[in-house]
């Protein structure tokens, strides 16, 4: 159990941590969604309650430096853990920087199946993930270490299915990925070892789903990369150059499938690189969000969220695990971080009640993240899921914020939590989609949803503590390398960005119970994983050992 605090006996009612996904402190005025928006409630809480920022990017998340953004996953890792480890990209780039990756059994098992394939005929290693060095699920430089190494390793065949990206980078910049990537197999193609890109598609139209909010976008992808359903390209860069042609308008992560193909003198197509019976798998993405549906695809031999048609004997690996308690996959190139003691634990530990609420394209960051990639709950923890809408976020910016708002006041008015959390995924959401205008009433939308919360907290003797867990809707354009201001298209428009910031977020008080007794400590190295210190002090408790300090002054 944790200890109590001496120094504060903590607040009558429950602690209450909001957390505003994609909400970062703007530096532009031009540009960002936030200021754009009309936030009455939010305009209040900075005027009227202590605030401070928090870093939520870079080092402060455990990524590998502080030119590397926060995302959900880290951010919601260090709130709910209390602690900093060491994330998914650097222990991939450190795993491959030693060498430790080759020497693991996943990897050596992966390239004993491709070369021993099946029937008397070797096999393919296949590379399916994130085609960008966004570092967010994945980074394109570990998948070119991955084929040199292969091909060092007596692999003679691999076939890459790209997933094209837009979203953790600028949004029509597949072709500076795909050129050079394609160069770059051509070059070390010889010798008997043929490397070649064999499908892909947007990483919101085909595969990348999470949280079982789309399985026909799975199936989507299964069907182009395992069955090679799909229109025909003779390259992957003709494949792009072509969809943007078809598609006016659309940004990479929404592309369609494609599919390439050997054309014979007739103009029929042969797909190059369906996967089949013999041949290993490799998902390259770090991440585990959209990683696990896909996985399940292909390892599950009972599976039923889709007609697989065929389901190839393969030997599957994913770069890290990305669950822990299911097991997927069974096999993974880099082990995750261990997160232990985390917040959630102890709490349940002390014998506090917690809840815990979002949509569903959040639901996985207050409930497996938040709880250090960990799919069951605590001792005394109620998890609530509000189903997303499928359906473009521009087209319904509010999501599901009043819903998750409804949930969170029927549980504060039951008077059994003492810890609740929430996530509203406006402002990250709508902000990938790199459409200003929805993004402000994504923001407005959260506005009005927390007016009504933090009604309910009040009337429940509590504090709120109202925070992001990074950037994305306070920047929607692009900024000019060397200006750093926002950058414009040939025709005088800016140019929208999709991808998260390195900007800082907030954190604010909200305490109409302590009689202005409870305010915030702003340091320099103050971040997220500050936060469950923090909600311990509000609840009289001291905080673990290994969390990091609480940023709770008590006067």
């Amino acid at each position: 159990m944790l200890q109590k605090n001496p120094a504060f006996a903590g607040v009558p009612g429950p602690v209450v941590v909001i957390v505003m996904d994609g909400y970062g402190i703007p530096k532009h005025t031009v540009g960002s969604a936030i200021d754009a928006a009309r936030k009455p409630t939010l305009d209040g809480l900075f005027a009227r309650y202590p605030n401070i920022t928090l870093r939520a990017h870079g080092t402060a998340v455990g990524m590998p430096s502080d030119d590397d953004m926060g995302n959900s996953e880290v951010g919601h890792n260090a709130i709910g853990a209390g602690q900093v480890y060491a994330q998914g990209a650097a222990l991939v780039a450190n795993a491959i920087a030693e060498g430790t990756i080759w020497q693991g059994s996943a990897w050596q098992e992966i390239v004993a199946a491709a070369k021993s394939g099946a029937n008397g005929k070797a096999g393919v290693l296949h590379f399916i993930g994130l085609f960008s060095d966004g570092n967010v699920h994945s980074h394109i430089d570990h998948l070119k270490a991955m084929v040199v190494q292969a091909k060092a390793e007596g692999v003679k065949t691999v076939r890459i299915h790209a997933l094209l990206d837009g979203r953790d980078v600028p949004e029509t910049s597949a072709l500076d990925y795909v050129v050079p990537f394609e160069a770059f197999l051509a070059e070390i193609s010889t010798d008997g070892f043929d490397a070649r890109i064999a499908s892909g598609g947007g990483r919101q139209y085909i595969t990348m789903d999470r949280y079982d909010a789309n399985w026909p976008m799975v199936a989507r992808g299964w069907r182009t990369h395992v069955l090679g359903e799909g229109p025909q390209f003779a390259n992957a860069t003709a494949a792009v150059e072509g969809l943007r042609a078809s598609h006016p308008g659309t940004i990479d992560q929404d592309l369609p499938e494609f599919v390439i193909a050997e054309f014979d003198e007739n103009g029929n197509g042969k797909p190059i690189g369906t996967i089949e019976d013999g041949d290993a798998v490799v998902l390259y993405n770090f991440r585990g969000d959209r990683a696990i549906e896909i996985t399940r695809a292909f390892v599950e031999d009972d599976f039923s969220e889709f007609d697989r048609i065929r389901h190839p004997r393969v030997t599957y690996a994913g770069m890290l695990q990305y669950d822990g308690d299911l097991q997927l996959p069974s096999r993974f190139l880099v082990p995750p971080p261990a997160i232990r003691d985390t917040s959630g634990e102890w709490f349940s530990k002390t014998g506090l009640a917690q809840f815990a609420c979002s949509e569903t394209q959040k639901f996985g960051h207050v409930t497996y993240f938040w709880n250090g990639n960990r799919s069951s709950r605590f001792d005394g923890e109620t998890w609530q899921e509000v189903p997303s809408d499928v359906v473009p976020f521009e087209q319904r910016p509010w999501m599901k914020a009043a819903e998750i708002t409804d949930a969170m006041i029927t549980a504060l008015q039951s008077g059994q939590y003492k810890v609740l959390r929430c996530n509203y995924a406006n402002g990250d959401m709508v902000g990938h989609t790199g459409n200003f205008r929805a993004a402000t009433m994504a923001i407005e939308a959260v506005d009005l949803a927390l007016g009504r919360l933090l009604k309910a907290v009040d009337k429940a003797g509590g504090v709120a503590l109202v925070t992001a867990d990074h950037g994305n809707a306070d920047e929607m354009f692009e900024l000019d390398k060397k200006t750093k201001e926002p950058a414009v298209n040939k025709d005088g428009s800016y140019k929208a960005k999709t991808a998260h910031t390195l900007n800082p977020v907030p954190l604010i008080l909200y305490d109409n119970v302590s009689g202005g007794r409870l305010g915030l400590k702003q340091s320099e190295t103050a971040g997220l994983s500050n936060l469950a210190a923090t909600v311990a002090n509000l609840l009289g408790l001291q905080k673990h050992d290994k969390w990091d300090d609480s940023l709770l002054e008590v006067k």
